[in-house]
């Protein structure tokens, strides 16, 4: 059985939905003592509350507030003779603590100015980030804790491995290698935002080489360029990355993507 500390490490790091239970007392005969703990997913259990219905009945709550995206910690208490059928007679209070996949996603091609203005915002955001170059001395030596580095030299190939409804950020160095990571999200289709930096003129120069590639008016008019809300100007990175950020939490909160019980009823 995989440890609950080590399951706590491995589901955050995959953003996998969980919740960790925690005896938060123990009064008479119990399964176990307080401060006792375990990790509950969808459809896994690392470590152990005691067992039994007490265990049993926990999961259930925990699958329970993962189906329906609670995100508010709960105390439930169990007296365990009468209500659960144990044997033990005692009476037990849960802590359960939900933590819930990030809302946001995003994939951010480039390491220049713009982006390392960029990375400092989404750090303090409810967002995992995948920030893409293909120099490695492009990034800084301090990357915050929800964004994960990586250096390919192929950036394109990274749109494939992203998950569906993703928000894709591209701004590299190179305008054909722009162009490229670009085509490859739109012909992907499943995502939730494209954002590509750049003028209209540039826009314009992309579209006509794409649409000569096959892609469709209705596949184009997805992308987002220019990038960033048009009440905000100024060419600072500092500035850009303002708008950016402001157009992304907008869009988030005009085109939400369905929790899981909305996608379970749907």
């Amino acid at each position: 059985m995989t440890d609950w500390r080590r399951a706590l490490i491995d589901l955050d790091t995959a953003s996998t939905p969980h919740v960790l239970v925690t005896v938060a007392s123990a009064r008479g005969s119990a399964p176990r003592e307080a401060g006792a703990k375990m990790v509950v997913t969808a459809d896994g259990l690392f470590g152990s509350v005691g067992g039994g219905n007490l265990e049993h009945q926990a999961c259930a709550m925990a699958r329970r507030m993962l189906a329906e995206g609670v995100g508010e910690p709960t105390i439930e208490h169990y007296p365990l003779g009468p209500a659960l059928g144990q044997c033990c007679g005692g009476q037990v209070a849960l802590l359960l603590e939900p933590f819930l996949a990030d809302n946001i996603q995003i994939l951010l091609f480039g390491a220049g100015h713009v982006g390392q203005a960029l990375v400092k915002l989404l750090a303090d955001l409810p967002c995992r980030v995948s920030w893409i170059d293909s120099r490695q001395d492009a990034f800084p030596t301090d990357i915050p804790a929800n964004v994960a580095v990586v250096v390919s030299d192929a950036p394109v190939y990274e749109v494939g491995e992203a998950p569906s409804g993703a928000y894709y950020l591209v701004m590299t160095h190179s305008h054909a290698t722009d162009r490229d990571i670009t085509e490859a999200i739109l012909r992907r289709g499943d995502f939730a935002y494209c954002g590509l930096i750049g003028s209209n003129t540039k826009r314009r120069q992309f579209e006509k080489r794409w649409r000569a590639k096959g892609l469709s008016d209705a596949q184009i008019g997805r992308l987002t360029c220019p990038i960033g809300i048009d009440t905000i100007h100024g060419k600072r990175p500092a500035e850009i990355a303002i708008a950016v950020t402001a157009q992304i939490l907008s869009h988030r909160v005009t085109n939400p993507t369905p929790g899981p019980a909305e996608l379970q009823s749907s």
